[in-house]
């Protein structure tokens, strides 16, 4: 079948648009706050507010696009600690390391994904859950190649692993908005917490652990 090039250029102009105003709402987000409106992100990304709504089904399309966009720039400085290197302690703190250094760069942008804007409270985003589900089965998956390398219970590794993904969700996205402490701080909390998480229940298992333990050495 011959393929039409009006549809395909067609395509291509619509995906262009829609990469355009997706940059644009994050850089409006970035720079005025959350609760930016449509007209405004038009206005950015240099097209009528009608064609927003030509290529998002709505508002809620296209906030919920928008988290995909912002997880996908999120992950790109996240990914790379997933695969643990070094000792345990320098695992931890790598991987709290890179993903409090984007909040701190981008607050705002962080605080959309949690709690969506002032006006359009997010409840229950997908590409959010997703995002945090499946990092907790990666975790899980490495948590229990470890447990069981150890002699440990490898059916412990799930709630392990969701019960750390929990702590660090609830205490970021708390600080966000309630900033008691500084960054330097909150990192210093989640790396502490982290591990006393993860050694108490080893312990529980008869496993002791040091954290100064190579990665290498656990698999």
């Amino acid at each position: 079948m011959a393929v039409d090039g009006r549809a395909t250029r067609w395509q291509d102009h619509k995906a262009e648009r829609r990469t355009r105003i997706l940059d644009a709402a994050m850089g409006a987000i970035e720079t005025e706050g959350p609760d930016v409106g449509v007209a405004t992100v038009a206005d950015r990304a240099g097209v009528p507010r009608s064609v927003v709504y030509r290529i998002f089904a709505d508002r809620g399309d296209l906030d919920e696009q928008l988290r995909v966009r912002i997880i996908e720039r999120l992950m790109e400085q996240l990914s790379p600690t997933l695969t643990p290197q070094g000792t345990i302690q320098e695992a931890i703190a790598r991987a709290v390391s890179a993903y409090m250094r984007w909040i701190v760069e981008h607050p705002r942008l962080h605080q959309f994904l949690g709690t969506g804007s002032p006006s359009r409270r997010t409840t229950g985003s997908r590409v959010v859950t997703g995002t945090k589900t499946a990092i907790a089965l990666h975790l899980t998956g490495l948590l229990e190649e470890v447990l069981v390398h150890l002699g440990g219970d490898g059916d412990a590794a799930e709630p392990l692993a969701f019960g750390i993904i929990g702590l660090v969700d609830v205490s970021v996205n708390r600080w966000i908005t309630h900033p008691t402490v500084d960054s330097p701080e909150l990192s210093a909390f989640l790396e502490v917490s982290i591990w006393q998480v993860l050694y108490a229940n080893l312990r529980r298992m008869g496993i002791d652990l040091d954290p100064a333990t190579p990665i290498s050495d656990l698999r």
